[in-house]
């Protein structure tokens, strides 16, 4: 067996010094950043994290072993090392088949299982169970910022949210804009809003904050700007604010709207101290009923992103 060099040495000790550093630098950088999904403040977002950790040490039962081997079958069978045993007609191990094998199966049927339960678990559409009363926002995407109702306090909001800790939240999210998705990190996974549709989201904030909020799809030049808050309070707190949202000058009606619809980048945050009824209902069904002549909302569909629709067609359509 032929040694190895002094130069050779230097250089393998060299490689994984630095490789030790690189680990030691990025854990050290990771820990020191505030990553929400990383550092749940909710129910739902509690368990979608124990998902990931779980998932991920799941993960490393296979990725170690893997990395490892390989560089210790890299090192076994280098040029230098005479005394590797060399089969290269070999064709049959059934203990290692064995192993490689069952390892794969036994991981995919635990992530099948745990997959199939935390799926229904954590259903967006599902109520969280509890006994304060829940909270109905209504969310409404626009071009580009989000507009917020509350139906049961006749109020709404721009680019701000706040509810009470430890009570339901239950969302209605659709949009009057392109396709967006709506997202707080760290008090649960993202839902798409869509026009001419409601996708729901639960979630119940464990602790008092100010958590942000933001669109996680790309949906033009304001994307970026496209945040907003969501505090989560006392009941106290929550209150007060109700108050104080009620004492605007501001007012929600549907010509209001159609001028906040209008396309603005980083919108301030805005308090209506009412809204028209069933307002988020009428900015759904615009996508799906004939333009009222009444109505201040309006489709404006262009003839031409139908191509095979006839006159009567689009007629009946509008």
């Amino acid at each position: 067996m032929r040694k190895l060099s002094t130069h050779k040495k230097l250089l393998i000790a060299t490689a994984i010094t630095c490789a030790l550093i690189f680990i030691a630098v990025a854990v050290w950088y990771i820990s020191g950043l505030q990553i929400d999904v990383l550092n749940p403040k909710g129910i739902v977002a509690t368990k979608q994290y124990e998902l990931l950790v779980f998932t991920t040490l799941l993960g490393f039962l296979v990725v170690v072993p893997v990395f490892i081997m390989t560089i210790l079958i890299a090192w076994r069978y280098r040029e230098s090392n005479t005394k590797a045993k060399y089969t290269p007609n070999k064709s049959t191990n059934h203990v290692a088949e064995t192993i490689w094998w069952s390892i794969p199966i036994i991981l995919i049927t635990v992530l099948s299982v745990v997959t199939w339960n935390s799926t229904h678990e954590l259903d967006p559409h599902k109520p969280l169970a509890s006994d304060a009363k829940p909270i109905t926002i209504q969310v409404v995407a626009l071009d580009w910022k989000w507009l917020f109702i509350y139906p049961e306090e006749n109020i709404a909001t721009v680019n701000f949210i706040q509810f009470p800790v430890d009570h339901p939240v239950n969302f209605q999210i659709t949009s009057d804009a392109p396709m967006n998705s709506f997202w707080i990190p760290q008090l649960a996974g993202q839902i798409y809003a869509m026009p001419g549709m409601t996708t729901k989201l639960h979630l119940n904030a464990t602790e008092a904050g100010s958590y942000k909020g933001l669109s996680a799809n790309i949906s033009g030049e304001g994307f970026a700007d496209m945040k907003f808050t969501a505090k989560a309070s006392t009941d106290t707190d929550y209150r007060a604010w109700l108050a104080s949202v009620k004492q605007s000058d501001k007012v929600l009606t549907e010509d209001t709207y159609a001028d906040l619809a209008v396309k603005s980048i980083d919108a301030p945050v805005t308090y209506y101290a009412s809204s028209t009824k069933d307002l988020y209902d009428t900015i759904v069904m615009k996508y799906m009923m004939p333009e009222s002549p009444s109505s201040g909302i309006t489709n404006e569909t262009d003839t031409r992103s139908l191509p095979n629709t006839t006159q009567s067609q689009m007629d009946t359509y509008r």
